[in-house]
């Protein structure tokens, strides 16, 4: 699993510095600043938990079944919060109306704070020293 996890991260960070370059040279013009601001947001989260898989899958300090779970609630969690965020975001060039289905948003984020949350409660379990 470490290895899929790992090209995940690899996967959504490629991603992330691709969306980001596409919005700050290609949306630039097409779309309001505040939209470019909400873009951007999408591309940070989505880079921040990159780098959380790429981490997660490097350590020995979280057992197989924990990476596993954490893995899943980033992937659905980027989909869902950063994926909404780059349509809401670009609403004005689709003919779909992206806030129609903006509640996903909200949803994404829990999903990425459970990841942590679950990380934390599995460092403490552990007594891992992490400091």
């Amino acid at each position: 699993m470490n290895n899929k996890i790992l090209a995940l991260g690899a996967f959504l960070g490629g991603l992330s510095v691709i969306l980001g370059a596409f919005g700050a040279h290609g949306l630039k013009e097409l779309i309001a600043p505040e939209s470019l601001q909400v873009f951007e947001t999408g591309v940070r989260y989505q880079m921040y938990h990159a780098f959380l898989l790429l981490i997660i899958g490097s350590i020995r300090l979280i057992d197989d079944k924990t990476q596993k779970i954490i893995c899943y609630l980033v992937l659905f969690g980027v989909l869902l919060f950063s994926g909404s965020i780059y349509g809401l975001a670009t609403n004005s060039l689709t003919t779909f109306d992206f806030t129609s289905i903006g509640f996903i948003t909200p949803i994404g984020g829990l999903l990425l704070i459970l990841a942590w949350v679950l990380l934390l409660i599995k460092f403490l379990k552990n007594k891992v020293d992490i400091l």
